[in-house]
Order: structure tokens, then sequence, then C-alpha cells
């Protein structure tokens, strides 16, 4: 079985962060999205991976997954040059996946479990599609699945105005190669794309074998400001015990919390869950609650809690920075005698003075 992550898209809902950074390496918990996702097929012994890129971010996903390192994995790089869908980017892989089933899943998708019992069960079950089904509070945001009385899928529809119900196909698939039949029958839809529900219908009004599995832990589609935010709190919420790599002078630090090598902590409190990347200076500031700092930040005289703050961040003066999302490198200074709560998403390289 092969691999084959979805990392094109614009990501227009999390600009002004996207304009420089691809959504899928936005960090959750000090780590890129798209790092947990390989992560996940690794573990579920998967190491033919296809990646779709863009002509815009390509270059960037390269770096990031050729620099980490994965053990086993082999990349092959695929560009997508317009994003016209799920099922297009599964037609310009079809060099790549040949007639191999494969997992198909979203760049920017975090579920709160692995993939392996999915794998196990398609491999025992052998049908044409394995999707991944969860109860959503707004189903019209997504494509919806319709179940019939005996467990069988009915039919599915993308975000549909009525939907049948609040099963939402969460961004991860197992396939076998009937799919690409499959979509070389349907049209793009009035989006002007290819869906790949539309392609799984085409698979259940062929009679082919549609198969569900109903995700009982959380799922996280990290698209927007609010997604990235709560994607990071569950993740940091899972953090066990604690880990203090780097140096603590005369500091509190409670709960939960990771402290990375050559971080230093001086004359300051930290409350977990909480991360703090290597070569960061936390100096007289508060560090709350799930909230993730990256490598090579400088916090100053500064209150913080959840907060994603990316690489080389520096924060100076800032009492009641929260629910913020912060762009590499980009600064927030503040005045004297300013007492406010702060909520800001900035892009890379902003300065911000308060």
């Amino acid at each position: 079985m092969k691999g084959l992550i979805l990392s094109g898209g614009r990501g227009t809902r999390l600009r002004p962060l996207t304009y420089s950074l691809p959504k899928q390496l936005v960090s959750v918990a000090n780590k890129p999205i798209l790092h947990y996702v390989v992560e996940n097929l690794l573990q579920a012994g998967i190491g033919e991976i296809g990646v779709i890129i863009s002509p815009e971010t390509g270059e960037q996903i390269k770096k990031s997954l050729m620099e980490a390192g994965f053990k086993g994995a082999n990349f092959t790089f695929i560009l997508q040059k317009e994003p016209l869908g799920l099922a297009h980017a599964v037609k310009v892989a079809r060099d790549f996946l040949g007639e191999e089933s494969f997992v198909m899943y979203l760049g920017d998708n975090l579920i709160g479990s692995g993939i392996n019992d999915l794998v196990k069960e398609f491999a025992g079950k052998n049908p044409d599609a394995l999707i991944l089904l969860k109860e959503v509070e707004n189903p019209r945001m997504f494509g919806v699945a319709e179940v019939g009385e005996n467990g069988e899928i009915l039919r599915l529809i993308e975000k549909p105005e009525k939907p049948p119900s609040n099963l939402a196909l969460v961004g991860v698939y197992l396939f076998s190669p009937a799919i690409h039949q499959a979509i070389d029958r349907i049209k793009p839809s009035w989006r002007g794309e290819l869906e790949i529900t539309d392609a799984i219908q085409e698979l259940i009004n062929s009679g082919k074998k549609v198969l569900y599995h109903k995700l009982e832990r959380w799922w996280l589609d990290t698209g927007k400001k609010d997604d990235m935010l709560r994607a990071n709190r569950v993740v940091l919420d899972e953090l066990q015990g604690r880990k203090i790599k780097g140096s603590v002078e005369n500091s509190l630090l409670e709960g939960r919390i990771i402290v990375e090598e050559g971080a230093r902590i001086k004359n300051s409190r930290i409350r977990g869950p909480v991360i703090i990347g290597r070569e960061t200076l936390v100096e007289n500031s508060f560090i709350g609650p799930y909230t993730s700092v990256g490598d090579r930040c400088k916090i100053l005289r500064s209150t913080i809690e959840h907060s994603v703050l990316l690489g080389e961040v520096e924060i100076s003066g800032v009492e009641g920075l929260e629910d913020s999302l912060i762009g590499r490198r980009a600064k927030i200074i503040r005045g004297a005698g300013v007492k406010k709560v702060f909520r800001v998403m900035i892009g890379d390289d902003s300065i911000v003075e308060i």
C-alpha cells in the first residue's frame, strides 16, 4: 500500500500567514502539521509516499520533508499545477500510484488516533473504498455521508445546503485501484473541481464495496486561525509529564511543560501544558496554558496564553496576548501605559507596535 498526501492549495483562510508559509507547515505544538501526517503513515508501515505539491509552495514542502529525516520514508513529489479538486489530485498521481491500493491523506488534517487500525481493516475486508466519518456540528462545511439503517452508505454530498446527516468525511481515505476508473467517469462540480465525494459515489453507484469507519476521537481540519489554536490546544493536552532540557533560573514551572535544548527561562512563571522551543529566551514573563513558543524566540516582560508563536518571534512588554497566531520573525512591542488584552493573527516578518 502507498500513501498520497495532498499538500497543494493556497491556504487563503489562513492569510496573511500563508502568504509566505504553506498551511501544511504551520506548527502545532512546535511541529508542522504535515509532519504529523507523515508520522501516521510511517507508523502504519507505509513508506512509499507521494506528495502533491503546488507551484507556489512546492519547494518549501520539499525542503521541510527532506530536512526532517524521516526514517523509512521514500518521497515522490508530484506537481498539481492548479487546485482542481481532490479527485484531480489522484488523477495527477496516477503514474505514481499504479495498480496499488493507497491511503489518501489531506496534509492539513489531524486526527486523534493513528491509521493503523484503518489499514488493517482495509486489508481484512478488502473494500474498494474505506472512508472515515466523524460527527460534526456544522456539516454544511464538509462532504457529508447519508448512512442507511443497516449501516450502508447511501450517498455522499459535498457541502450540502441541507445536510442529510451530521457525519462528515474526514480527510483520510483508503482506496483500491478501482477509484481511478470512477474518477474517469465523473465530471467537474459546480465549483469547477473533480470532487472525491463524487468519485466515491460513483463507486457506490457501480456496485463497488464502500465501507466506513466512524472516528470516535478528535479530528481537526486546520484551515483557519481558530482551527489552528484548537489543534494546538488538543495536541498539548496530550503531553505526558514534563521534559526540561533547557536552563531554568529563579522561575516557577507548573504542570506539563517541555523546554527544549538551549532555551532559557529567567524570572518567569510557566503554567502548562506549554512547549518552549530551542534557544528561546523567556524573561520576566508569564506563559499560560496551551501556548506553543517556537525556536529562537524572545519573550520579555510579557504575558501570553492560548497562542501559537512560530520561530524567531519577539514579544516585548505585551501584557495580555491571548488566542493569537504569530508568524515567523514577527515582533510585537508594547508602549508604556497600555493595558489591554490582545488577540491577533499576523504573518511572517510583521512588526506591530502597541
